[in-house]
């Protein structure tokens, strides 16, 4: 009955009838307590999660008493928050929650890492963001949002009102996002540009993670923490010593002699830049494992395959949450790769996720060989047929081939 409903009305109508009067709701009930905290707000395509712990941890070892709260972990008031998000912002009660707990704690700084569709449905209302960082926006969630513009304009919401703007300024969309801002706002870049506030010439940074878009996600970290008055002397080793993420370029030791990586890229732009980034560390032959999601962005399934099939030696399609459509997916994903090249391109599509990554690692991968496994990343459930969360960890199945089992 709930989806019936749903299917009548638009999103536009649920936004204002149901998620801002429950936003409005959980403002009042908790008294708006960022008003009394300093709140830096992340949002972006790829790359947002990484530097909110970034920021996080520059705070911290600034001894400043701060919380956060990211797709990936939490810790709120000094405690380590199990959150069970599944890649989205929490709800508008838990995030004015998280604030009071927070401001009851005597923290001064909240980081909150926030995606469109909390943008979108209003989930971030009457939170006070002093500083807004956009570390890109790429190609991703238009089953929800439907076009990229709507995409582009539901990020922008972070900085149309806002003290201090964090914006990347390789982005082609860079000086649109600055005529998007408050006149008043003051307008901070980061990236490779020599025109940018922060770039690698002006803060030289040897990050440990791979990938240059993690240097670009470091750069945007010290810029908010400048920002915040940190020593540059703390955003720089904070920033040289700090490590990877669960499944974020996650490197899987072993004796095999084959270089096995995890990592979230679950979009165009972040399968491109891994693989890129991958290419650049392996001797041998790369070889990508990974999946499209169902019932979510059709539209990138043959744009993903025509990447992986282009930048990796060998390629496995597999499952990553399919809900069901698993088969019509990986046909999506295929028939982008044979639009794309006339001759034949080495592809293989193993359904099951676990045997997937088995054959890329038992039957494909030689010394020398480096294996991606891209699109799940920290999460910990899969869900096949649409109805069952089942336990999942790309990183226990890997392991488990590597030691032999």
């Amino acid at each position: 009955m709930k989806k019936f409903i749903k299917s009548l009305l638009s999103q536009k109508i649920i936004n204002i009838f149901f998620h801002l009067p429950k936003a409005i709701l959980a403002n009042i009930y908790y008294g708006f307590p960022s008003r009394k905290l300093t709140v830096i707000g992340i949002t972006g395509t790829d790359g947002k999660t990484t530097t909110t712990n970034m920021v996080y941890q520059i705070l911290k070892e600034a001894n400043k008493k701060v919380s956060m709260v990211s797709t990936v972990n939490a810790e709120i008031a000094g405690k380590v928050v199990d959150t069970g998000f599944h890649v989205t912002s929490p709800d508008p009660f838990m995030v004015q929650r998280f604030a009071k707990q927070a401001l009851d704690h005597g923290d001064e700084y909240l980081i909150l890492e926030v995606t469109s569709h909390a943008l979108d449905q209003f989930r971030f209302w009457g939170i006070k963001f002093n500083i807004g960082v956009i570390t890109n926006i790429t190609h991703d969630h238009l089953d929800y949002h439907q076009t990229w513009e709507n995409y582009f304009q539901t990020k922008a919401k972070l900085i149309k009102d806002i003290k201090v703007a964090v914006l990347n300024r390789d982005e082609k969309h860079f000086e649109r996002l600055v005529h998007l801002t408050h006149s008043m706002s003051n307008i901070i870049s980061f990236g490779f540009s020599k025109t940018a506030d922060f770039n690698p010439i002006k803060l030289p940074l040897k990050i440990k993670m791979l990938g240059e878009y993690n240097l670009l996600n470091g750069l945007a970290a010290a810029a908010v923490a400048s920002e915040l008055g940190i020593d540059h002397k703390i955003i720089k080793q904070t920033l040289e010593n700090f490590s990877n993420l669960s499944g974020r370029m996650q490197v899987l030791k072993n004796s095999r002699g084959i270089k096995v990586i995890v990592d979230f890229a679950h979009t165009p732009n972040a399968l491109e830049q891994a693989l890129k980034t991958l290419r650049k560390e392996t001797k041998g032959r790369l070889i990508s494992v990974f999946g499209c999601a169902g019932l979510r962005d059709e539209k990138k399934r043959p744009l993903m395959g025509r990447i992986s099939t282009s930048l990796a030696d060998l390629t496995v399609i597999t499952a990553e949450d399919p809900r069901g459509l698993l088969d019509s997916i990986n046909q999506q994903i295929v028939a982008g790769v044979n639009h794309q090249f006339k001759e034949n391109k080495d592809y293989f599509v193993v359904g099951d996720r676990e045997k997937a990554i088995e054959f890329a690692i038992r039957k494909l991968a030689r010394r020398d060989d480096t294996v991606g496994v891209f699109g799940k990343g920290h999460e910990t459930s899969m869900n096949y047929d649409g109805k069952t969360e089942i336990p999942w960890s790309d990183v226990k199945v890997a392991k488990k081939y590597l030691n032999g089992h």
